[in-house]
């Protein structure tokens, strides 16, 4: 016996005793190894989803908005006039929650793209309004649109038409 923190431990292990706690640990990790191959076997074959298999579909974006009604104020918006992409429903429409113009020549605003009652999307739009130019992200949805991620680069087409040209993701777990 040796005397540790106060108490009394023993400090000689014989053969038997290290044989047996070797058994032990033994028998004890191949039930574990048992367990853990049985649940495998039951979530492969009960059909358990792992997280990572999403329903998750992405690609290209191509549409057209019409702006030519586009007064620069707060509130007002654009029409959807081309898309494709079944999601982003022509004749929806993008508001502009801040006034174009502050910073000056810009419109820089958060945006809210209405395809229909409870079904809509938010974002943020940039637009330099000397060349047209610009980008729009949207970080989610409601309706069909949930779980929609965009980036688009604006370009004009003329007539108050923009181009939207970028990538599209649906990241949720039910169309």
């Amino acid at each position: 016996m040796t005397r540790l923190l106060g108490l009394n431990v023993q400090t000689t292990i014989t053969g038997k005793e290290t044989l047996m706690k070797f058994k032990i640990m033994t028998t004890i990790f191949a039930l574990a190894l048992v367990l853990a191959a049985g649940l495998v076997t039951h979530s492969l074959t009960t059909g358990t989803t792992s997280v990572l298999a999403f329903n998750e579909r992405n690609g290209q974006l191509h549409a057209t908005m019409d702006c030519s009604a586009y007064t620069g104020a707060a509130g007002g918006f654009c029409v959807l006039a081309s898309s494709n992409l079944d999601e982003i429903k022509v004749g929806s429409k993008q508001y502009m929650d801040q006034a174009a113009g502050s910073p000056p020549g810009i419109l820089d605003s958060n945006v809210v793209f209405v395809a229909g009652a409870g079904d809509w999307a938010v974002g943020r739009c940039t637009l330099d309004l000397t060349t047209f130019l610009g980008l729009c992200t949207f970080s989610d949805g409601t309706g069909p649109l949930a779980g929609f991620h965009a980036r688009v680069n604006l370009s004009p087409a003329g007539g108050g038409i923009l181009s939207w040209n970028g990538t599209y993701s649906f990241s949720r777990e039910h169309d």
